[in-house]
């Protein structure tokens, strides 16, 4: 797993005042297995300065702004699946009613299916339009990748991900296992499995990037 940005630039710093050579410096960092961007990023923190002291650029401390994007980022990602899932389960409810419960013929124009759709009508666009803006800031500061809010969320991401998928494959086999397996139990299991299974490998793909050297 790659160490945190502090440690990165604290290393870059001990070896400048060092007076090792930043040439030298990037491959030692490659052959530890840090990434070029990484190193790129790290090495943008000092000045390439004739000073016997390594000399640190100006920057403005975005810890906060970052801890508010990401955030709203995987709010807006939590009320896309929630909603998109509740819709995907009315289409089923409406396709195949429950013959034992009420019918579900009024089920598409049910005040919770215009709240889903009103909710993917915000939020989805504000995860797309927010996702882009940090990919964006990311490119130009690829050590972004390691914000410390980034990772904790992510992981948070994989760790809810990761439940519901057990707990879907838990009620799926539980309700096989008792003969009661129905079309419509069936349809809403793979669409909780669809939703989360796509979080879960779209993150740990993102965190597989992040930590790969190559």
């Amino acid at each position: 797993m790659a160490a945190g940005s502090a440690e990165l630039e604290r290393f870059i710093e001990q070896a400048l005042i060092a007076g090792h050579g930043r040439p030298q410096i990037q491959q030692t960092l490659l052959d530890a297995g840090w990434s070029q961007a990484q190193i790129d990023g790290a090495m943008a923190q000092w000045a390439a300065v004739d000073f016997p002291l390594p000399v640190p650029r100006p920057r403005a401390s975005l810890s906060a702004r970052e801890a508010f994007e990401y955030l709203v980022l995987f709010t807006t990602l939590y009320l896309s699946i929630w909603h998109l899932g509740h819709l995907l389960f009315a289409l089923i409810n409406h396709a195949l009613p429950d013959p034992v419960r009420m019918a579900y013929s009024g089920v598409l124009n049910s005040s919770s299916v215009r709240f889903s759709v009103s909710s993917l009508i915000i939020s989805w666009p504000l995860f797309v339009w927010l996702s882009g803006r940090i990919a964006r800031g990311v490119a130009r500061q690829p050590l972004k990748r390691l914000s410390p809010v980034r990772r904790w969320l992510t992981y948070l991401t994989l760790f809810i991900a990761a439940s519901v998928l057990i707990g879907d494959l838990i009620s799926l086999v539980n309700t096989l296992l008792g003969g009661e397996l129905t079309l419509r139990f069936a349809l809403k299991t793979g669409v909780i499995a669809v939703l989360a299974g796509s979080v879960f490998g779209w993150y740990l793909n993102d965190l597989r990037q992040e930590e790969d050297p190559a």
